[in-house]
């Protein structure tokens, strides 16, 4: 912020200088520094993003190398679903991202196993070892999992940064990394892939079981945005920022509302066939409990069978069953029994207590 403003400084004093034609050229050659300074500025977030995820994928090894193989792969989705510049020769390319792999290490290469998509949570954020107990507890029970790094992930530069396409083809990204793995590890089960994901990463969830039904045999959505049109009324300007940005959908939800339905879970609520469990909580303070009780309201009333709990205050608001308490593990093994129904993992969890010691050693 302080080297912004001494650059915001410098602009300003540029444009008061004299302008004669002996400083002109002075002055347009600082100003040209001057702006290329600002940009190095500005794309420095973004350098210590990729310093940030560079560590974080070292943890991922240590956390969690005793379990599982894991690997990050480089994939491609589809492209742009609009051109940065009318004049990119380029803008049908696919756009590549990366991908987290895990495998249980006693996975049997001559069986079959279930397959978890796992996107990870943030508007723009990436998989972090944030979630590295649920990945041990799906390890444990014998899941294979996949985590796309979709377009909009932070950690990969300003180029992907804005590839941002919140409720649009970011979903590409996910189901790439779904049909990849089925495409070329032998080892897993097509018939028994699910998708779970908290927040942003619930919103995809549904996305994917609403608009890929036929890809998946059951979701869980923790949380999720659910209808943007209510996101964007109960959060503030900064939130709709995302969206206007010149990059992304560079328009309001006024003057495109049918842009944002599109990008919304609730505008394909009566595409569900599959097994669906969403949890919300009365006092999370990101994801409102109104939002997400619209798309289960949606749900009811076009009489699509489901599962869903509103938590009445749960410890951890927004966060309350991905932080590591007992109250929080207690609920994340209501998951599981649900998704075991439909998924069949070889190791299922018989207790509460036994998944704590998987994912914490002890209990």
């Amino acid at each position: 912020m302080k080297n912004k403003t001494l650059l915001s400084g410098l602009l300003l004093l540029i444009s008061v200088l004299p302008f004669t034609g002996v400083t002109a050229q002075t002055d347009s050659t600082l100003l040209k520094k001057t702006m290329a300074l600002q940009k190095k500025v500005d794309d420095q977030d973004h350098q210590f993003d990729i310093l940030e995820k560079q560590i974080d994928d070292l943890l991922w090894f240590e956390r969690l190398g005793d379990v599982a193989y894991i690997d990050k792969v480089r994939l491609t989705g589809t492209p742009r679903w609009k051109p940065k510049n009318s004049d990119d020769r380029f803008a049908g390319n696919k756009l590549q991202f990366y991908t987290y792999v895990f495998i249980p290490k006693n996975a049997d290469s001559s069986k079959k196993y279930p397959l978890i998509v796992l996107p990870h949570s943030g508007i723009h954020a990436n998989f972090s070892t944030y979630c590295c107990h649920i990945v041990r507890e799906l390890m444990a029970q014998g899941y294979i999992v996949v985590s796309a790094e979709y377009r909009g992930s932070t950690g990969y530069g300003k180029s992907t940064y804005e590839n941002i396409d919140y409720g649009g083809r970011e979903n590409d990204d996910v189901l790439a990394s779904r049909d990849y793995m089925i495409e070329n590890y032998s080892i897993v089960d097509p018939g028994r892939v699910g998708v779970i994901g908290w927040s942003h990463g619930g919103m995809i969830a549904l996305m994917q079981i609403l608009q890929h039904g036929d890809q998946y045999r059951c979701a869980f959505a923790g949380v999720p945005v659910s209808d943007l049109e209510n996101r964007l009324a109960s959060h503030d300007q900064s939130y709709s920022d995302y969206f206007i940005a010149p990059y992304h959908v560079g328009e309001t939800i006024e003057e495109n509302p049918a842009e944002y339905a599109r990008r919304s879970p609730t505008h394909y609520a009566a595409n569900l066939n599959k097994p669906l469990l969403i949890h919300t909580n009365t006092n999370d303070n990101d994801v409102y409990v109104e939002e997400v009780l619209l798309m289960i309201d949606k749900l009811k009333e076009l009489g699509k069978p489901f599962e869903y709990k509103v938590f009445q205050d749960a410890s951890g608001g927004h966060g309350f069953d991905r932080i590591d308490t007992k109250e929080a593990t207690d609920i994340r093994f209501t998951v599981y029994q649900f998704l075991e129904r439909y998924l069949n993992p070889p190791h299922p969890f018989q207790s509460a207590a036994e998944m704590r010691k998987a994912a914490y050693r002890f209990n």
